[in-house]
């Protein structure tokens, strides 16, 4: 057997192991997993706000506000409690795309770096997910806001 011979051997045998060891997925059962849990997420968040408007009597923007705000802490006393991430691993998008996610993804790496000390664990490492998430979300803040000034310029926008 020559050595080319050798490699495409050697290739095929590791492109089924890849195939042998790469999990399959079922694309419905995961958006149904993921349609549960954003569903249980925004429930839990307008029992939240039904409560605040008509047990508390606070108006609708600060009883969102209230809600948010209990979200939030709700995710990350379940991202200490190391109890998030398996919402996660269950419900996947359903639970990383509301507010609780991204609740989770700072306070998931504060966690984990605090034993490096606060500048250098908590302070570097706080935004190394959620980071990527407010840069874009501001430069595209900022762009659409420059296109919407500049088509208020010429008129096109009322």
């Amino acid at each position: 057997m020559s050595g080319k011979q050798k490699k495409q051997m050697q290739a095929k045998e590791y492109e089924k192991y890849v195939q042998q060891m790469t999990p399959t997925h079922n694309l419905g059962l995961q958006m149904l997993k993921a349609f549960i849990t954003g569903g249980i997420i925004c429930t839990l968040g307008q029992v939240i706000l039904n409560y605040c408007t008509n047990t508390l009597g606070l108006e609708k923007e600060i009883a969102g506000s209230w809600c948010s705000l209990i979200l939030v802490l709700i995710s990350v006393l379940l991202t200490g409690l190391n109890l998030y991430p398996r919402i996660v691993k269950w419900g996947g998008a359903g639970a990383l795309v509301p507010i609780t996610g991204f609740a989770n993804s700072v306070a998931a790496p504060a966690i984990e770096f605090k034993k490096e000390g606060w500048v250098f664990g908590v302070g570097c490492k706080i935004f190394t997910i959620a980071g990527p998430v407010i840069l874009y979300g501001i430069f595209s803040s900022w762009a659409l806001g420059l296109i919407y000034w500049l088509m208020k310029i010429m008129g096109i926008t009322g």
